[in-house]
């Protein structure tokens, strides 16, 4: 079963042609890493896989919604099936670990207070974080609060993951550490796309690459 399936797509960014005649198909439980310089294009197919620039060009269809028809309204609904993870974590630093998660849940549409604070433990102790919700996020080191992150985008058991340079910010022992929760994650059934500069975690965790050269995408 494909979570993403792109078709002869044209990415482009404020009218600038970014990536030409895209062809991309990602499995379910696929881990797939994407490489490229700056300015190659990563985060242009990241934001349109997530709804942040249009499909004018070509055929797209992410977990279950056609880019070519998404409408604004819709865009919430597509996200509720992908989870995010950006490098520069993007917390609330006035409220609690637990509060974090608790504030998308509300967003996403969950009321029921037993039914979150029941999902927000499951959450936080799958990451590794069970002991640590009270804690808000400057009294939690950079990998625990990268793993809130993750926390975060768990919480609605997305069908894709998309994680924009997860470990960029994070010490190399501590990326391992990311690392082997992330491969946890997508064996368990949810699709993982990382756009990484890392060669040395592609060569320790290896699984299939793209690679974003000269307006293109290719198996690498």
């Amino acid at each position: 079963m494909s979570i993403v399936k792109l078709s002869k797509v044209n990415i482009y960014q404020n009218s600038h042609l970014v990536l030409a005649n895209v062809e991309l198909k990602i499995d379910k439980g696929e881990f797939v890493y994407m490489i490229g310089k700056t300015g190659s294009g990563k985060s242009s197919l990241l934001k349109l896989l997530y709804g942040d620039l249009e499909l004018t060009s070509g055929e797209g269809e992410v977990a279950g919604y056609d880019l070519r028809k998404l409408k604004h309204k819709d865009v919430p609904f597509l996200r509720r099936k992908i989870g995010i993870v950006f490098q520069d974590f993007q917390l609330l630093g006035d409220r609690s670990a637990h509060d974090n998660l608790k504030f998308v849940l509300k967003c996403t549409g969950w009321d029921d207070v037993a039914k979150m604070d029941t999902r927000i433990n499951e959450i936080l102790e799958r990451v590794g974080l069970g002991t640590k919700g009270f804690k808000r996020p400057n009294e939690l080191s950079g990998g625990e609060q990268q793993r809130l992150v993750i926390a975060r985008a768990l919480l609605n058991e997305p069908e894709l993951i998309i994680a924009d340079e997860p470990t960029g910010n994070l010490d190399p022992e501590t990326s391992v550490d990311i690392m082997n929760l992330l491969f946890e994650i997508s064996k368990s059934g949810s699709t993982i796309l990382m756009a990484t500069h890392n060669y040395f975690l592609i060569e320790r965790f290896p699984s299939r690459v793209l690679r974003c050269d000269n307006g293109k995408i290719e198996e690498f």
